[in-house]
């Protein structure tokens, strides 16, 4: 398996949090990426949707709630990596 890219969030107010970036895609004008807590094994996956516009410095990210918007894109990555399983 080849080196995932690690990413910093800086939520406000809080410490830094880095995350492994498994896949990424974009979905009716916005990008979501599938992030982990752990770059190896199992761990906690998150999928979150970028809110900036095109052309932003830095990206505004948020983690997708919505049960109908979170079954559309984790079935996009569920279809992108055949093995990964969302529980």
């Amino acid at each position: 398996m080849s080196k995932l890219e690690k990413i910093t969030f800086n939520p406000e107010g809080e410490e830094p949090v880095e995350f492994f970036v498994l896949e990424q895609t974009r979905i009716g004008g916005y990008n979501y990426i599938l992030v982990t807590d752990f770059e190896e094994g199992d761990g906690e996956a998150l999928i979150l949707k970028d809110l900036s516009k095109d052309g932003e410095e830095e990206s505004i990210f948020t983690i997708v709630s919505d049960d109908d918007e979170l079954a559309a894109v984790s079935g996009v990555f569920a279809d992108m990596l055949e093995d990964i399983t969302f529980e």
